[in-house]
């Protein structure tokens, strides 16, 4: 679990800030997320979207901190029961293309649904929580080892037609304008 106690505002030159750093080693260190926010005046908390903002979408050493990882939502609201946050997280989870789950879990009147203890009571609410999180678990393991195949894309591979062009154009090599290089292509 990530304590997001600290974490900084997204700012460019906070990237070194140890919770930043802690957040991006965690996401790299994991096969899922889960993604748990209150609803507040009809959407997740802006803590909760700094911390989906501070996972970037350009690698990191190559290798991108949520690409490919299961994802799982849930919610927890004051009142009456919502869909707002789960709805936005998993559009931002896709948008990260992450491997998102098709379960999630709002639990209305959460305020009623835990115990002096902060343990959840057991309830339909509870069941649904766990459903999530056996599908969340089954989905890491079906796509365990071939997450990197299903999130490959062809844009991705191929060349820019300027990368393209200097690599195939030998004409600056030649001091030949490349005319006469287009008929034995």
């Amino acid at each position: 679990m990530f304590d997001p106690s600290g974490l900084p505002v997204v700012a460019e030159d906070q990237d070194t800030h140890p919770k930043v750093q802690e957040l991006r080693e965690l996401s790299l260190w994991s096969e899922a997320h889960v993604w748990c926010s209150p609803e507040r005046h009809g959407a997740m908390t802006g803590l909760v979207k700094t911390q989906i903002d501070w996972l970037p979408l350009a690698p990191i050493g190559g290798v991108r901190p949520t690409q490919g990882r299961t994802l799982a939502f849930m919610q927890v609201c004051g009142g009456s029961q919502s869909f707002n946050t789960v709805n936005q997280l998993r559009i931002l989870g896709r948008w990260m293309r992450m491997i998102t789950i098709p379960n999630q879990s709002s639990v209305p009147k959460a305020w009623s649904e835990f115990d002096e203890d902060g343990r959840m009571k057991v309830s339909l609410y509870y069941h649904r929580v766990v459903d999530v999180m056996e599908e969340l678990m089954k989905f890491t393991l079906l796509t365990r080892g071939c997450s990197d195949y299903l999130v490959d894309r062809y844009s991705e591979r191929v060349e820019t037609a300027e990368d393209l062009s200097a690599r195939v154009n030998l004409s600056d090599a030649t001091g030949g304008t490349g005319d006469d290089k287009k008929d034995s292509l």
